[in-house]
C-alpha cells in the first residue's frame, strides 16, 4: 500500500530545476494530514546532507518524528502552553526598523487571510497553539546540535547555527521539489524539555529548530499569503 501511495505521489511532481524551486517554496501554515512516505523523507535527508559546514564539522542531527510520537509531542506540548517557553538557543524578538516592519507585515498578511483582527485576542491565542501543534503537519523534521560542540569554547559556536540554517534551506527546497510544503520555525521547539523527554534524548541535545513538512492544504486561507521580496537594488550593492 504505502510503494502505491509513493508512486501516486511521484506523479504529482514537476520537475523543476533549482531557481525554480528557490521561488516556488514558500512557508506552509495548513497541512493536509496524509503521511508522508518514510522513503521520501529519508531521501530528502539523504541529499541534505551534502549540505556544506564549516570545516566539514556536519555539526547537526536530525530527529524526525511523524505517526504516534508526534501526536505525543504535540499534546505533551498543548499541556505546558501555559508555561513560559525556554528555548535551548537564546534569540532576540527585538526587530528594529527596517526588519521590524518585515516581521510586522507577516504577521498581519497572514491573519487577515484568516479574518482575525487584532483585538480578537482569543483568535489569536488560537492561532498561536495551532503553530505549536505544527501546523497541522504529520511530520517534524527537528534539527539538533550537541551541546557538548556547541559550547566547546569560550564563545558559543554560532558559526555552526549558520550551517544549521544551511542544511535546513536545503532540505526545504528538497521537499519543494518533491511536492511537499514545509516550513522552518522556532515554536516547534520553544518547549524542548518535552521534547527531549517524548522522545527519550540527553539534556546535551539542543533544540534548534524545526521543520514541520507535509503535504500542502492549498484550500487553507493560511496558504494564500506570499510574503514580498525587497527590490535587488536596495538590497545589494556591487562593488568594482
Amino acid at each position: 500500500m504505502e510503494l502505491v501511495q509513493i508512486q501516486l505521489y511521484e506523479k504529482e511532481v514537476q520537475k523543476v530545476n533549482v531557481s525554480e524551486v528557490v521561488v516556488k517554496r514558500q512557508s506552509i501554515r495548513a497541512f493536509k494530514p496524509d503521511p508522508v512516505p518514510q522513503d521520501i523523507l529519508k531521501k530528502i535527508l539523504e541529499t541534505a546532507l551534502h549540505a556544506p559546514s564549516a570545516g566539514n564539522s556536519q555539526p547537526c542531527e536530525y530527529a524526525v518524528v511523524s505517526g504516534a510520537k508526534l501526536v505525543a509531542v504535540k499534546a505533551a506540548v498543548l499541556t505546558a502552553t501555559s508555561q513560559m517557553p525556554k528555548i535551548d538557543i537564546p534569540i532576540s524578538m527585538n526587530y528594529p526598523e527596517p526588519w521590524g516592519s518585515r516581521y510586522a507585515i507577516i504577521m498581519h498578511g497572514v491573519q487577515e487571510k484568516l479574518g482575525i483582527s487584532r483585538e480578537d485576542k482569543q483568535k489569536r491565542a488560537d492561532w498561536n497553539i495551532w503553530g505549536m501543534q505544527l501546523w497541522g503537519a504529520p511530520a517534524c523534521i527537528y534539527i539538533i546540535i550537541d551541546k557538548n560542540f556547541y559550547n566547546a569554547g569560550e564563545v558559543p559556536n554560532s558559526l555552526n547555527i549558520f550551517d544549521c540554517g544551511l542544511v535546513a534551506q536545503t532540505i526545504m527546497l528538497l521537499a519543494t521539489e518533491q511536492g511537499l510544503g514545509t516550513i522552518p520555525a522556532i515554536m516547534p521547539v520553544l518547549y524542548p524539555e518535552i521534547l527531549r523527554q517524548v522522545l527519550g534524548l540527553p539534556a546535551n541535545k539542543l533544540f534548534v529548530a524545526g521543520i514541520p513538512i507535509g503535504y500542502p492544504d492549498w484550500e487553507h486561507p493560511a496558504n494564500k499569503f506570499r510574503s514580498a521580496r525587497e527590490p535587488l537594488e536596495k538590497m545589494v550593492k556591487f562593488y568594482l
